[in-house]
């Protein structure tokens, strides 16, 4: 694979079906006049109206506050004065923004109907506003003894929405009924509410075999260390007393209360079985014992107001989980970056809610699917009720859209879902003969060039009378939802199917606090060019796979360009370090990503000097990025390649001092600067020299030797492991801007160095701890509290705890705080490199041991540069590393090598 490839596909994540841009993107000569679009853009978003910084006369856009803000702030903190001909801030006017709805995939009719809709049903609907993030708020993902179900972000605020709701449709005999304990007994029954729920947390229950429609009883377990909401799930009495796990904290924090002090007895039985073992379990429960006249309860009022939160619950449980998913994604990311958003796309996102339940449920679903082209034919799901009209529903609103086969490539998508026999039988339509074990892609084929013969019109009524009618999903609603996504979860390796991994008790995330005051984009203008960027990024590489030399130079070029530009407005000027880590959402950063791909495929076809290019332009215009040691490695390589050995060493000295150039990079610098500056080039050996050459002893070790030591074959995955829980609570400590969803398994800053400048008092003191000899006690405490809770670099089900605390007490303290120390620094540079097995041998007082490290090379293998890096670093935190020669006696031949590091 070509270095930077699996890189960039993380930034991409999953492929979109359409590409808003993809052919203004690969029009030639379109990045010279990319300064234009820009700046006209600019120019629209603000309605042509700017205002003057009151400090320094700036003129600014008028409808972008946080831009004015901002540049508001960095005047004031340069200390500038106002001079007397200027405004004050009081008297510095924002004019309101002249923004209209004007979008290519929205014709006014739709806007206008779409506008309507979310009027005309804003009193009839539930109104969901959401806290967001801009604010200073707690994220909360506990979950009851542990499990993973979090407390749902909307359902607080979906509460609310659906009081309302549920008040107007009451007839105000009903409310009034409300006010007295025997109108509201008279009025509701309690007993006849079943509520829908989960059984969750299995995986701390007994293993019971369970059957549809067994019985279940609840009961309160206050001593939960985790939540003292907590209700435990039992078979009913007459069965058995085992545990079967709990029930969600979202509903359990207004049942407790009711059971406590109400003394509510709810009952109620198993629904239907899970596939997964440990897998959430639908039951439905209800109440079957009610004491409302108990002489300690004064308060009515309070058992109403938990009652009506049951309710919403219930209410609310109604939906499918991924289509509350979906509303959950659209109406937080229309909170908290509406300012990302035209008039017509917020339009259009809301009319979402507006949309009817059968209508939602299927958006969700054809969302979520592969397709791109789904026939109506072939549409069913148990839970719409009725699927053709959920269709025109969405067809009118504008999230679908039928095929017309205006076109070959519509036509291969509509060829692309018939079956093996509808293709023969319309090969037969046209007496065309095909063979019967054809693939189905050369039917596909056949058909097509028999369009092109003259059969098109023929072949179109055939496709109609054997797939019907054909929908897909619209490009602005694919491109608008798939912006939510990205803005919701801040990389494209999650979307919605991240929610459904909570749903059903996979997936657990860390509990952390959400301290947010910088906007991860400032402008609309910026999260445009960042999505373009990931657009060429997607083109750069499905033309790698394709082998497309030339749309691989064609991204190249854009990207050049682009970068350029944007260099030459001082977008690539180094952030602040509270904020550097945020430069990932950057259109740069994605450019110099799609670079770097490219100088390996330039690389591989021998294009040394167009690659040389690439690098001297990325070594220029980033002048702080921890790639540039290997930018600065792959340049020297390459100016050797072309015969620049004097140019090569060059290169490779000046970059050693650069304080970018570290870990393995430095290493293989150093060495090249070793082989390179031989006599006569070089008379004098650098300072460097003997620690890159340092002598390591060679032993012989026989295969039938034993001596009572364990290990474990994890390369770097053990030290993450460890690393990820001796520094549990610095990783999730309070620190700003670094958490901003609660899909997160660690900070946006772990792998800058970022992360140690702001927690460096919270992470020497945590060292220190280690170094002491506490290291075991915080294994045994954390592993305890969040056992199972995502983190990167953690991994729960490789390593046992036992295997933990062994490994802990046989490194050291000191050892293993050095180690941790490196990652903290530089996770991104230390987290690979370590050497394949990590080896230890208790002595017999239980509590010291002696560890070893063994990299695993066979004869022919060599260290890369960041093995060599970490060997280097062991050395010198006092690990003895010795060469060992592994030799079978009985072939008397050599078969591996294998670097021990032991103390």
């Amino acid at each position: 694979m070509l270095t930077g490839r699996r890189s960039l596909e993380r930034v991409i994540g999953k492929r979109r079906r359409f590409l808003p841009n993809r052919d203004a993107i690969l029009v030639e000569g379109n990045e010279k006049i990319f300064l234009e679009e820009k700046e006209a853009f600019r120019s629209t978003e603000s309605g042509a109206d700017v205002v003057s910084c009151p400090v320094c006369q700036t003129q600014l856009p008028g409808s972008d506050g946080r831009l004015i803000n901002s540049h508001l702030d960095e005047c004031l903190a340069r200390g500038r004065k106002r001079k007397l001909r200027q405004l004050t801030l009081l008297q510095f006017s924002v004019p309101k923004s002249k923004v209209q709805a004007e979008d290519p995939e929205l014709d006014a009719s739709n806007v206008t109907r779409t506008q309507s809709i979310c009027i005309s049903s804003s009193s009839n609907s539930c109104d969901l506003n959401f806290s967001g993030v801009s604010n200073q708020c707690e994220t909360i993902h506990s979950s009851t003894s542990g499990e993973d179900q979090p407390v749902s972000i909307s359902l607080r605020k979906f509460i609310e929405g659906i009081e309302t709701r549920l008040l107007e449709q009451q007839p105000s005999s009903k409310i009034d009924a409300l006010i007295g304990v025997e109108e509201f007994l008279k009025d509701y029954d309690v007993s006849s509410i079943f509520i829908p729920t989960f059984i969750v947390g299995r995986r701390y229950s007994g293993r019971e075999d369970l059957v549809f429609g067994a019985g279940i009883c609840l009961r309160r377990d206050p001593e939960n260390p985790m939540d003292q909401n907590a209700i435990k799930v039992h078979r009913s009495a007459h069965e058995s007393d085992n545990m079967l796990g709990y029930l969600p904290r979202d509903l359990t924090q207004y049942l407790s209360p009711l059971i406590d002090k109400f003394h509510l007895i709810f009952e109620g039985h198993i629904v239907s079985m899970p596939t997964d073992a440990v897998g959430a379990i639908p039951i439905q429960i209800t109440c079957k014992k009610f004491e409302l006249c108990d002489p300690f309860v004064s308060d009515i009022q309070e058992f109403m107001s938990l009652w009506k939160n049951v309710l919403c619950y219930t209410e609310l449980s109604k939906m499918t989980k991924y289509q509350n998913n979906l509303r959950v994604l659209i109406q937080e990311v229309l909170t908290s970056n509406s300012y990302l958003l035209s008039v017509s796309e917020i339009s259009f996102l809301q009319a979402f809610d507006s949309l009817s339940d059968d209508g939602q449920k299927l958006f969700a679903r054809l969302y979520a699917r592969k397709g791109p082209l789904f026939r109506m034919s072939k549409i069913w799901y148990p839970e719409i009720s009725n699927c053709f009209h959920a269709a025109n529903e969405l067809l009118e609103v504008g999230y679908l859209r039928s095929l017309q086969l205006r076109n070959d490539a519509e036509m291969e998508q509509v060829l692309g879902t018939l079956t093996l026999c509808e293709l023969q039988e319309a090969l037969s339509f046209l007496r065309q003969k095909c063979n019967r074990r054809t693939r189905k892609q050369e039917l596909i084929d056949l058909l097509l060039s028999s369009s092109k013969d003259g059969h098109g019109t023929e072949l179109q009524s055939v496709l109609l009378s054997l797939t019907g009618s054909c929908v897909e999903v619209s490009p602005l609603a694919e491109a608008l939802i798939w912006r939510a996504e990205r803005l919701f979860f801040l990389n494209g390796e999650q979307d919605l199917s991240a929610f459904m991994l909570i749903d059903l008790g996979i997936m657990k995330y860390p509990i952390y606090r959400c301290i947010n005051s910088i906007p991860v984009f400032s402008t609309r203008g910026d999260l445009i060019s960042y999505e373009e960027a990931v657009e060429v990024s997607q083109i750069m590489v499905e033309s790698v796979d394709e082998n497309n030399f030339e749309l691989v130079l064609r991204c190249i070029d854009i990207s050049v360009s682009r970068m350029l530009v944007l260099s030459g407005e001082g977008s690539l000027s180094s952030p602040g370090p509270a904020s550097a880590f945020l430069f990932q959402f950057s259109a740069s950063w994605v450019y110099s990503k799609v670079l770097s791909l490219g100088v390996s495929f330039l690389e591989r076809q021998k294009r040394y000097a167009e690659a040389i290019n690439l690098l001297k332009q990325l070594l220029r215009i980033f002048s702080s990025d921890r790639r540039r040691g290997h930018w600065a490695l792959r340049l020297s390589v390459d100016l050797e390649h072309i015969g620049h050995v004097d140019d090569s060493l060059c290169v490779a000295e000046n970059s050693l001092s650069d304080p970018w150039v570290r870990a393995g990079s430095k290493i293989a610098l150093q060495w090249r600067v070793l082989r390179l500056g031989k006599p006569p080039r070089r008379w004098k050996l650098p300072s460097f020299s003997k620690s890159v050459t340092k002598n390591i002893s060679e032993v012989h070790y026989y295969s039938g030797e034993g001596g009572g030591w364990k290990g474990v074959h994890a390369e770097s995955g053990i030290w993450l492991t460890i690393f990820g829980i001796l520094m549990w609570d610095v990783i999730f400590a309070d620190v700003p801007n670094v958490f901003r969803t609660k899909f997160q398994t660690a900070p946006l800053d772990l792998e800058t160095d970022s992360f140690y400048h702001a927690r460096e008092t919270l992470i020497e003191e945590q060292l220190k701890k280690i170094e002491e000899g506490m290291g075991e006690e915080i294994i045994i405490m954390i592993w305890e509290s969040w056992f199972g809770t995502a983190c990167q670099g953690v991994n729960w089900e490789k390593h046992s705890m036992n295997d933990l605390r062994a490994a802990v007490k046989c490194v050291g303290g000191p050892c293993l705080a050095s180690i941790c120390r490196h990652l903290a620094q530089d996770y991104c540079s230390w987290s690979r490199g370590m050497p394949d097995l990590l080896l230890w041998c208790l002595r017999e007082d239980g509590c010291t041991g002696e560890s070893k490290l063994v990299e695993v090379k066979g004869p022919r293998d060599r260290l890369s540069e960041q093995q060599r890096a970490w060997l280097l670093v062991l050395m010198d935190i006092g690990f003895n590393v010795e060469i060992l020669d592994s030799f079978d006696p009985s072939s008397m031949c050599r078969s591996k090598y294998l670097y021990i590091i032991s103390r």
